[in-house]
């Protein structure tokens, strides 16, 4: 079957290696205005964004540490020795490798990847070789990300002029390129074409697990990675994010959807309702309510507003349409390579929006007892306002029951 016959949106044509390059110029350049002669990086989200390479590893691992050491001439990868075939077939040079720990790789014939196994037993040695390969002298200006975290690597940076380099990493990410603006796109369309066939499957009885597979299915079929998926019915939709049971969707019900996937390392996170025949009044009218407010998100955002203001606009809103008090820690996030980046929208972040940044917005709401409901999409700030990066219906949906 193709694309089209599965009801999935068109994927774009993304030069993954040239982004990389992109980023990694961006990157540059920021360490030049704030004086940096080399920047090290150990979260799995900045080492994608600097070198290109999206490890399995990181994905699967809670404790999987890598770091990338970039300087205004060279790139190097400290990475499990599990990872460094993979990262040579990304296309990342096998010299500019340092791997660590032990895994084994064979070859009939001489290789690097197959003697990466038992080179540095672990991290921070392997770091302190990136480091001296790099030719960093003493008292060289050093970023590091989360350097009050990775107090491991104190030996390594010994002698260096290490500072916290987390905000400048925050800032580069935050405002993206033409090209991770496509994929980003992408990926909410995806999440949506997975809803909209999982509510063309649906109909009384139908179970909360059939739901989330047929959308987990749409996913991969459009190359994306589904990370999670909340498929709630009933009384549970007020669970937030709860795990999908083979619980049945009865006439009169709820269902709420929240559901994130990945691609090519970057997030979806879209939100999405629906009933199962026609909604009663309350449920027309609070739904009708949070819509309002994502809505006055959509208005509000622009260049120069800050992240505070737009919370207090969409919270403002909804409780305008009935819901009183509407209590939220925050109304959307930044999104790119991490499913949440900074800023995030909400009361305390005085952060100014830029032009490029792109976000959810989101405005859910959860009442024990009676159900949640929520929508959630992914926009772009522009010059002048925001552009909205997902095209599936907004409105509360309506299932034959």
């Amino acid at each position: 079957m193709t694309a089209h016959t599965l009801g999935l949106p068109v994927r774009p044509v993304v030069d993954l290696h040239r982004l990389a390059g992109e980023r990694l110029y961006r990157l540059r350049r920021a360490l030049a205005t704030e004086h940096l002669d080399a920047v090290l990086l150990t979260s799995p989200e900045s080492v994608s964004y600097a070198t290109g390479y999206v490890s399995v590893g990181s994905v699967v691992f809670r404790g999987w540490r890598a770091a990338a050491l970039i300087t205004m001439d060279d790139a190097l990868l400290v990475l499990p020795s599990a990872d460094i075939a993979p990262a040579v077939d990304a296309g990342f040079p096998v010299d500019r490798v340092v791997p660590f720990g032990r895994f084994y790789f064979e070859s009939a014939t001489a290789d690097p990847v197959a003697e990466a196994a038992d080179v540095h037993p672990d991290l921070p040695a392997a770091t302190g070789t990136a480091l001296h390969r790099a030719g960093l002298r003493p008292g060289t200006r050093v970023g590091v990300e989360d350097l009050a975290g990775n107090s491991a690597l104190a030996a390594a940076l010994d002698g260096l002029d290490a500072v916290e380099a987390g905000q400048v990493m925050t800032a580069v990410r935050a405002v993206k390129l033409p090209g991770e603006v496509e994929l980003l796109t992408y990926g909410a369309r995806l999440v949506d074409a997975g809803i909209d066939a999982a509510l063309a499957a649906a109909g009384a009885g139908i179970t909360e697990l059939e739901l989330a597979g047929v959308i987990g299915a749409t996913i991969s079929a459009g190359g994306g990675l589904p990370r999670f998926i909340v498929s709630t019915t009933g009384p549970r939709t007020a669970l937030a994010d709860a795990p999908a049971t083979d619980r049945a969707w009865r006439a009169g019900e709820l269902a709420r959807f929240d559901v994130g996937c990945t691609i090519d390392g970057y997030w979806a996170d879209i939100g999405r309702t629906a009933v199962l025949g026609e909604p009663d009044a309350q449920q027309a009218a609070r739904y009708a309510a949070i819509l309002a407010g994502e809505d006055e998100q959509f208005r509000r955002a622009r260049p120069g507003i800050t992240a505070a203001e737009v919370f207090d606009a969409a919270v403002a809103t909804v409780e305008h349409g009935g819901i009183r008090p509407y209590r939220r820690h925050h109304c959307g996030h930044g999104i790119g390579q991490s499913v949440y980046e900074a800023p995030i929208i909400s009361p305390a972040v005085d952060t100014p929006l830029q032009a490029g940044m792109t976000f959810c917005f989101e405005t859910p709401y959860y009442e024990v007892g009676w159900g949640g409901m929520m929508v959630e999409d992914l926009v772009l700030v522009t010059d002048d306002g925001v552009r909205v990066l997902t095209d599936a219906d907004r409105d509360l949906r309506v299932v034959a029951a």
